[in-house]
Formats: structure tokens, C-alpha cells, sequence
């Protein structure tokens, strides 16, 4: 299982985010979980500067705008 950080306030954009990963994860039969980090403090120690961030697994995959289909597909597959 992957564990999946979307970094950001919580705002429209970060919910997309974590959506598509779900909705992606589901097609591809894969097992994620989805940590929503809004701690600015957490934000600022995983070098966001700008959001929505994401990372899998703990490492940074994404920063600054929502992710396409093929990016998170990639990311999930990776």
C-alpha cells in the first residue's frame, strides 16, 4: 500500500488532489492511503513552498498545482 501526503490548507485544490488519487488508485486496484498534511510548520519541513504538494510515500513527487491523470498515474505506478 502506498501512503499518499497531500500537503496544502485544505483548500479546493487539495481536495481535488486527493480525490484523483483515490479515484485513480480505485480503476487501477490499488490500495492507498491519503494523509491530508495542513500544518504549515509540516508543510514548510517537507520544502513546499507552493501547494498543493504531494508526496508518496514520504518523498516529494509534486508541487504548486493539482496533478494530471497521467502524472498521479505515474506516481502510482512508480
Amino acid at each position: 500500500m502506498k501512503i499518499i501526503q497531500v500537503y496544502g490548507s485544505g483548500c479546493n485544490n487539495c481536495a481535488v488532489t486527493a480525490e484523483r488519487f483515490t479515484q485513480l488508485a480505485r480503476e487501477l486496484g490499488q490500495e492507498v492511503e491519503i494523509e491530508k498534511v495542513t500544518s504549515l510548520e509540516e508543510i514548510m519541513k517537507a520544502g513546499i513552498i507552493s501547494t498543493p504538494g504531494v508526496g508518496v510515500n514520504g518523498i516529494i513527487q509534486h508541487t504548486g498545482s493539482v496533478p494530471t491523470e497521467s502524472q498521479v498515474r505515474a506516481m502510482l505506478l512508480a
